[in-house]
Order: structure tokens, then C-alpha cells, then sequence
């Protein structure tokens, strides 16, 4: 679906959800870059302050990342956004699917 133009179009989706109370505590203004960055690595991406989010949580609801060479997705790498992946550590497996966990991966901004 992030190779569709029509699917694509507007605004900014590759954000990461931050309570405003979070990001004022940090000088964070919205729209602002801010690095997210857990044990295993780190993205920069754009806020987006929201009251819809708890705080001390953060969300990055569209880290698909199409900046990886050989994707062969025209439209999506013209909207690359960051992976979420570059933030997962593959070694920590969620018990109940074996997958990687994707969900609750401790992180820090930096403004």
C-alpha cells in the first residue's frame, strides 16, 4: 500500500506520537525532529504531539522505512520515512507468536 501514489499523497504519516506534556517537559515543539533511540539503534524522525498518548509512552504508528536499496518500490522510496526495525533488538522474542517484539521496546528521545 506505500507503493501507491494515491495512498501516500498529504501529510507527514512517518512521525513519532509524543504526549505534550512529555514534549514540553523536553522543549519539544511539534513538527520538531527528534532522535529515538534504543539499545540497538537510533532514527530520526518528526513529532507529533498528541494528548491521545499516555505519558512516558511513544508511538511510531507508520516505521515502514523504504530507504533500503533494492526494494524496487518507486512511489515509497519517494516517501521513505525510517524503519521501526533499525530499533527492535532481534535477540528479544515475544513468547506467545516467536517473533520479534515489536511492542513496549524501551526508548529515549533526544531533542
Amino acid at each position: 500500500m506505500h507503493n501507491s501514489e494515491r495512498l501516500v499523497k498529504g501529510k507527514e504519516r512517518c512521525t513519532v506520537l509524543v504526549n505534550r506534556g512529555d514534549a514540553a517537559a523536553l522543549g519539544l515543539t511539534d513538527g520538531q525532529p527528534v532522535q529515538v533511540q534504543s539499545q540497538v539503534g537510533a532514527i530520526t524522525l518528526p513529532a507529533e504531539l498528541t494528548d491521545d498518548i499516555m505519558s512516558g509512552v511513544v508511538s511510531i504508528p507508520h516505521g515502514w522505512g523504504h530507504n533500503r536499496p533494492g526494494t524496487r518500490q518507486d512511489v515509497a522510496q519517494q516517501h521513505p520515512g525510517v524503519s521501526l526495525n533499525d530499533l527492535t533488538n532481534d535477540q528479544v522474542i515475544d513468547e506467545l507468536t516467536g517473533n520479534a517484539a515489536f511492542s513496549g521496546v524501551p526508548v529515549t528521545l533526544i531533542v
